[in-house]
Parts: structure tokens; sequence; C-alpha cells
């Protein structure tokens, strides 16, 4: 009987590991402007190429401190979507009708990414400011990561 239960234990792990489930991910990046009256410009970004990280990047030691040499322009994508987004600021300050606007556009967005059959793995944000504490002046930055298996 120990060596049945030993066997099923060591099968239902196999099973499991082999079972391990392979996804492909995509990042939405949403950039809105802080800047007041308007002048900054606020996006959604969604890439429609792909690139292979293993062509840009180099591993270096002690042994070989050689940098990649890739270009810039072969790193570049120029096939992504960009959506209009409006600013957080207007003229009168703080407009949020805009956020609001913003707001419902991101949810479009991931409701049509959800309806693809992509599920939201991660969102991350940060806000970027050009001086100190009493500049107004800056991005907030929202990635949206989704994944689907394969």
């Amino acid at each position: 009987m120990k060596i049945f239960i030993l066997t099923a234990l060591l099968l239902s792990i196999f099973a499991f590991e082999s079972n391990a489930q392979v996804y492909e991910f995509q990042t939405v990046t949403v950039i809105e402007s802080i800047i007041p009256n308007g002048l900054g410009r606020s996006r959604m970004i969604t890439v429609n190429e792909t690139r292979d990280y293993k062509e840009f990047t180099s591993t270096r030691s002690e042994e070989d401190n050689d940098r990649n040499k890739s270009k810039r322009g072969d790193i570049r994508v120029k096939g992504f979507d960009e959506t209009k987004l409006l600013n957080f600021f207007n003229i009168g300050g703080i407009r949020f009708q805009n956020i609001a606007a913003n707001d419902a556009i991101v949810t479009s967005k991931l409701n049509t990414m959800s309806e693809e059959g992509w599920e939201l793995a991660f969102v991350t944000s940060g806000v970027e400011s050009y001086g100190d504490e009493t500049d107004e002046n800056g991005i907030y930055v929202t990635r949206y990561i989704f994944k689907k298996a394969k």
C-alpha cells in the first residue's frame, strides 16, 4: 500500500510539473502629463512589434568586458498604437473631466484586452517630477502587464 501511495504521489508531482503554463505578455503604458496649462502630452502606448532582448544584451565579466554594440535604430519600435489622452492640468488647474475621460479610455482598452483573452497580471506606476516639492511639472506613468496562455 505504501508503494502505491508513493507511486501515485510521484506521478502527480510529475503530472503537475508537465502542466506548467507558458504565457505571452503584452504591456500597455499610460503616460499622463502633470504640466500646468495643458502644455504636456498624454498618451496610451501599445506595441505592435516584437523584439528579442537577447539581441541587445551582453553578459559582462572580469574576463569579457565587451558591451553590446547594438544601434539605437535597431532597438526602436516604429509599429505601435498611440492613443491620445488628455492632460491632468489645463489653464484653470487640475481638470477632473480630463481625468475621468482618461479613465474611460483606459478602461475601454482594459476591457478590450480582456475580451481578447488577455488577463491583467500586474500594474505598476510612478511619478516623475523635475524639481523640488513645489515643482508641478512631470509625468505620471502606469504600466499594465497582461498575460495570455500560449
